[in-house]
């Protein structure tokens, strides 16, 4: 199995478990996805109210971003459709709805992530998603 496969399938079972738990599988990003130097980041960048999308620099400030996320929002799907996979590189493209625990709206939205592996875990992580529909959920 080349790497770009490889990688395809470690992710594939981590969003797989991510939807299937509603958000419950937190400990798996850490054990089988992400290496201890992971470089995270959104493409909301920490703005208010997801101040806590922000960038990361390491695995154990990471743990933040799942807390906060599972603390204020329930998650109703997180569906990847499409996976793109090029060298160490790899992009899952999907969609996911999320309800704000405070306001009770829900953000559904387009998503894609971005992922880079070295020796078989992500070291580097970016989202994008539609910015102005999850705070307009938040507010």
């Amino acid at each position: 199995m080349s790497n770009e496969a490889a990688n395809v399938d470690i992710l594939k079972e981590a969003y797989r478990l991510w939807h299937e738990s509603r958000g419950g599988s937190v400990d798996h990003w850490f054990d089988a996805v992400v290496a201890p130097n992971v470089n995270f980041a959104s493409v909301s960048r920490g703005v208010a109210p997801l101040d806590f999308a922000k960038q990361y620099r390491d695995s154990k400030e990471l743990r933040e971003y799942f807390d906060r996320l599972l603390s204020e929002w329930t998650m109703q799907h997180y569906t990847i459709d499409e996976y793109i996979a090029q060298g160490d590189a790899v992009v899952a493209r999907g969609s996911t709805a999320w309800i704000n625990k405070k306001t009770g709206k829900t953000a559904e939205t387009p998503k894609i992530d971005y992922w880079r592996f070295k020796d078989g875990k992500a070291v580097e992580f970016y989202e994008y998603f539609d910015t102005a529909c999850v705070v307009a959920a938040a507010t």
